[in-house]
């Protein structure tokens, strides 16, 4: 049964990975026996944190700086790890911009009406061309080599919409009151939809793709918002950390062999309320 889980030897590229979540996915990963490849922005520090990652788990853990939204850069770092490793077994499109709802200017700029046009282009950018490239980029090396896996991490925002109660604030007009940004909904959701294109262009190749929806995690956010958000969760309560890491071992091991296509949401119950 252990084997179902083992990935021995695999190597997994993590966009984000230097991020909040994109640690704990390399981590659960690194446990397996695979080679976490932390792939962030050099103010992130991946290569830091591949380190660390390394010194706490004795795991082969590598960091790269690169942008994503950049299709030579993408290239030159598929082209890197194949030479260095010669394949690329597991791809997680982890990266996303998840702008606050709040900012020092104000709250109402995140507000439809007033939302800034270069704020939607990075957004997107990062969240759904980089995956696009990167899955164009290394699904392709894992279709020619006749196996492999994606995992996109969407979010329970992509098979519900926000519950913009749970921002508001005391003595602010409706049209002031903060709000979930647009583009957050935007680009979870089409992350399940390029999973899907994804899963059926590639199934002939090896190559499975799924998504992984996880809910909202504690990170220290306000306690009137923990309170609220709370309410809405059948569970009761936000997402530890490391919850997610038995859902990402799962999706990237063969212990989902069958498994292609699909959104697995992990929320605490809150999309089905």
């Amino acid at each position: 049964m252990d084997k179902l889980f083992d990935l021995t030897g695999r190597v997994a590229v993590i966009t984000g990975g230097a991020g909040l979540l994109g640690v704990k996915h390399a981590e659960a990963i690194a446990k397996a026996g695979g080679i976490p490849v932390l792939v962030d922005l050099a103010a992130a520090q991946p290569e830091v944190k591949a380190m660390a990652l390394a010194d706490a788990t004795g795991a082969n853990a590598l960091g790269f700086v690169a942008d994503i939204t950049k299709s030579e850069a993408v290239r030159a770092l598929t082209d890197e790890l194949l030479v260095r490793f010669g394949k690329i077994d597991i791809l997680i499109n982890n990266a996303a911009n998840n702008p606050k709802v709040e900012s020092p200017s104000g709250s109402s700029w995140t507000r439809l009406e007033n939302f800034p046009m270069e704020v939607w282009n990075a957004d997107i950018a990062v969240g759904l061309t980089g995956a696009f490239l990167c899955s164009q980029c290394m699904g392709s090396a894992m279709a020619r080599k006749g196996s492999g896996v994606i995992l996109n991490v969407a979010s329970d925002l992509s098979v519900i919409a926000p519950d913009q109660r749970l921002y508001q604030k005391d003595g602010l007009a409706p049209d002031q009151q903060p709000v979930k940004p647009v583009t957050y909904s935007v680009v979870k959701t089409a992350l399940v939809g390029l999973t899907r294109y994804l899963a059926t262009y590639w199934a002939d190749s090896g190559v499975r793709v799924n998504a992984l929806s996880p809910g909202g995690v504690f990170n220290g956010q306000p306690e009137e918002f923990v309170q609220r958000l709370g309410r809405l969760i059948p569970m009761g309560r936000m997402a530890h950390l490391d919850e997610y890491q038995g859902a990402v071992l799962y999706l990237c091991s063969d212990a989902s062999s069958y498994m292609t296509g699909v959104n697995l949401v992990v929320d605490g119950g809150r999309s089905c309320w």
